[in-house]
């Protein structure tokens, strides 16, 4: 026998999923729901939480819970590192872009491979369509390798940080390493997805032809809401075809 949490949560994905529950509309107060079913608030909630879990229900403290838009996926291309550029370009998609300078510690030494204290200038973006976050990306470049308005609102910074891609110049190479794995805490504050839900990272290190790391970038994105599009381009050897 089903336990009574997942009869709830199958009475409102019923309701959600069949438009009763129209998307973006507030449920009724936990209490109120609680009342209605006949439950404790702890039973309650672990319905709503497998829901949130689903994607079906978004939570917003201080707000409540509300049947969430369905979302478009973004792509995002490996290689350069971008959002697909006419996804990126859509109106209803926005970026928020925050920098700053930071010091290097931690993983971002490791990262970068610079002294603990180095000064790196920072990019903190998140994707929206609507209320909804779709991602995030944290971007550092080794601050004296930022170009003079890396850190102000010089356009086409500001453009590719928009797109969360690489910053600087073209870069020799690009290595992107692929996890699925939970959510930090804040990072499921930040994209309001449940910390059971696994996430798509990215860490993306570009280097110079001389092998310094010109760039880290740390990106998150919920797994039901982005799609990864890597292309392997094959590599002549010059020697085969002077022969």
């Amino acid at each position: 026998m089903s336990s009574r949490h997942h009869d709830i949560a199958d009475d409102l994905r019923h309701q959600i999923t069949t438009g009763r529950i129209k998307p973006g509309e507030r449920l009724p107060s936990e209490a109120g729901l609680a009342d209605r079913y006949k439950v404790s608030t702890v039973t309650l909630r672990s319905a709503l939480a497998v829901l949130q879990g689903e994607g079906l229900v978004e939570k917003i403290h201080g707000k409540g819970n509300f049947a969430r838009r369905p979302l478009r996926k973004i792509m995002y291309v490996g290689g350069w590192g971008t959002l697909d550029p006419w996804t990126a370009a859509d109106a209803a998609l926005r970026v928020t872009v925050r920098s700053t300078t930071v010091q290097a510690d931690g993983h971002l030494t490791t990262l970068l491979k610079v002294p603990t204290g180095s000064l790196l200038a920072e990019f903190f973006c998140v994707s929206h369509e609507g209320e909804s976050p779709h991602g995030l990306a944290r971007i550092y470049i080794p601050r004296d390798l930022a170009p003079a308005g890396v850190l102000d609102d010089e356009p086409s910074y500001r453009e590719a940080a928009t797109r969360f891609a690489v910053l600087g110049p073209p870069p020799a190479t690009v290595r992107e390493t692929v996890c699925a794995r939970p959510p930090t805490p804040d990072e499921a504050t930040t994209l309001r997805t449940s910390t059971a839900a696994a996430v798509l990272a990215i860490t993306r290190i570009a280097t110079d032809s001389t092998g310094r790391v010109v760039e880290a970038a740390l990106l998150v994105f919920p797994g039901d809401h982005v799609d990864a599009n890597f292309t392997t381009h094959h590599v002549t050897d010059e020697r085969q075809t002077q022969g």
